[in-house]
């Protein structure tokens, strides 16, 4: 079986799907690799490094016409679905709930398809979850751009001018980025305050050392891990609940995101106005339509003195862990798929059938 890695377009995107060294462990076990040249320049990986573990550095044109498998981190986009024949298995984030219109193109080229993004939340399938070992990344990022942002430091310090107190964090979605954050921004010394639709969150945010902000609810845990949409009972509620923490927050992260739908409004234009001079909100739901009214998916705007960063969950920032890590998350899911270098199809098993959005030009999901 043949494994083609091709250089991410996507703008600003610096990852690569595969790292030299899984290249190294893929080989071992039979497989071939052919990788674009250059794919992982951004990520600090030369093309040497991928030659030296066994893979073959090759012309883009030249990795689809040979490869069997196709592996990216974005979605195929137009120009990549020009060069797809039915032959071709493709792994990548398809976001096939929100992107129907790609799902359909290519089901009409005779493909199959597998989307990393629609693993399910099981435990056997921990370490192919590649949503979790990017939003962690994105949840430490997130701390770390905060801190640039502002014009305090986050601990307490003492010193023979005068004691300067601890910086105010509060971070709204206690999942795998918002818990990331959480521990990042307690290690930096700030205070740290946490609320999440999930109650069941609460141990988690306070074992790493946050305040939480409860609001009692009635919606329970999705399907899959993910928290469902909130009612607009609970929602102004929340609003309530939070506003004194969130009027004297110096950073804050937003991090809450429904699969497939519209990203949940959070924080109002109103709030934000009402939020101390110089504060720094980072939105990390910004691609998906923000948690911040005001936020704009990769723009900085100010607010009677508060700066919205809108940015998506970005991994790319630090793009040679990120790619170590989804190479990884790669290679356990495509041990997971085969057998004898050879896909075993197994429709009846949980991972397979989730991921599998379309097969043979066939659409299974919508």
């Amino acid at each position: 079986m043949k494994i083609g890695i091709l250089k991410e377009t996507h703008k600003g995107e610096k990852r690569v799907s595969l790292s030299p060294f899984i290249t190294k462990q893929l080989v071992e076990k039979g497989f071939e690799v052919l990788v674009e040249k250059g794919a992982g320049t951004n990520s600090s990986y030369k093309d040497s490094d991928y030659e030296g573990y066994g893979a073959e550095i090759v012309s883009r044109e030249a990795v689809f016409e040979a490869a069997q498998v196709l592996i990216k981190i974005n979605p195929f986009d137009e120009q990549d679905l020009k060069l797809v024949h039915k032959r071709h298995i493709l792994m990548s984030q398809l976001f096939h709930k929100s992107s129907p219109e790609l799902i359909k193109a290519i089901a009409e080229k005779g493909a199959s398809a597998f989307s990393m993004d629609a693993m399910p939340r099981i435990s056997r399938a921990q370490d192919m979850d590649v949503l979790s070992s990017q939003n962690n990344l994105a949840g430490y990022k997130a701390v770390i751009l905060g801190a640039y942002e502002m014009t305090k430091i986050f601990p307490l310090m003492m010193t023979a001018a005068g004691t300067i107190t601890p910086s105010r964090v509060l971070i709204y979605g206690v999942g795998v980025a918002g818990l990331q954050a959480i521990a990042t921004a307690k290690r930096l010394g700030a205070v740290v305050e946490a609320t999440d639709i999930r109650l069941e969150t609460k141990e988690q945010a306070e074992s790493l050392g946050a305040k939480f902000i409860s609001v009692e609810n009635n919606t329970e845990e999705s399907e899959g891990g993910y928290a469902k949409e909130a009612s607009s009972d609970y929602a102004e509620r929340q609003k309530e609940a939070v506003n004194k923490s969130l009027f004297q927050a110096d950073l804050v992260i937003t991090t809450a995101n429904v699969p497939g739908k519209k990203a949940p409004l959070l924080i109002t234009e109103d709030q934000v106005r009402h939020m101390k001079n110089g504060a720094v909100i980072i939105d990390l739901a910004a691609n998906q339509g923000g948690n911040c009214e005001v936020s704009k998916l990769n723009e900085t705007i100010n607010v009677n003195g508060v700066k919205v960063i809108g940015t998506s969950v970005a991994p790319e920032s630090v793009s040679t862990n990120a790619s170590e890590l989804y190479a990884k998350n790669i290679y356990n899911f495509i041990m997971h798929l085969t057998e004898d270098l050879n896909f075993k199809w197994d429709l009846e098993e949980e991972i397979t059938n989730e991921t599998l959005i379309v097969q043979d030009g066939i659409q299974r999901k919508n």
